[in-house]
């Protein structure tokens, strides 16, 4: 296959990995409700995830971030719905949004999903590396949190959701 043939197809695979999203970019498929009652515990490697953030953010020049209950409730769902039906998405991004501004008077609500990386880094370096997911690190934001939820194949969903109070 000629290179100039492969380059698109690979840069499609590429976005395909992973996806950004803000409080512009999403319309809503489906009725989904999120459940906020309890927060999984972290994971080392969500806690990994968080603490490389927040080292991005602190050597940036930018306040660190708190981590959220409520915020890891909320991308826990969203973690789970994408491992259950094998679908890397932004779906019901809406439903998300309006659970936080209720729940925790969230005025900016943004979020980065992914699948398939294996540790933090790689995962942290690959939302850096993309323009918007970086917005997203970068961003005005007050609190975040992440899930990461393996399927049975042993890949991982992640959902970062970004807040500001």
């Amino acid at each position: 296959m000629k290179v100039s043939t492969l380059m698109p197809v690979l840069a499609i695979c590429a976005l395909l990995s992973f996806t950004s999203c803000s409080t512009e970019s999403v319309n809503e498929e489906e009725v989904f409700t999120v459940d906020i009652a309890t927060a999984p515990q972290a994971k080392p490697l969500e806690i990994e995830v968080l603490e490389l953030i927040n080292n991005h953010r602190i050597n940036s020049g930018l306040n660190a971030l708190s981590n959220n209950n409520t915020v890891k409730a909320v991308a826990f769902t969203h973690s789970d719905y994408m491992r259950q039906s094998n679908d890397v998405s932004h779906h019901n991004f809406y439903v998300r949004k309006q659970s936080l501004e209720e729940n925790e008077n969230a005025q900016i609500v943004s979020e980065n999903v992914a699948y398939g990386y294996t540790n933090a880094e790689s995962l942290v370096n690959a939302w850096l590396n993309s323009p918007s997911h970086r917005n997203n690190i970068e961003g005005n934001f007050t609190h975040f949190d992440i899930s990461a939820e393996q399927d049975e194949d042993g890949g991982w969903y992640y959902t970062n959701i970004f807040i500001k109070r």
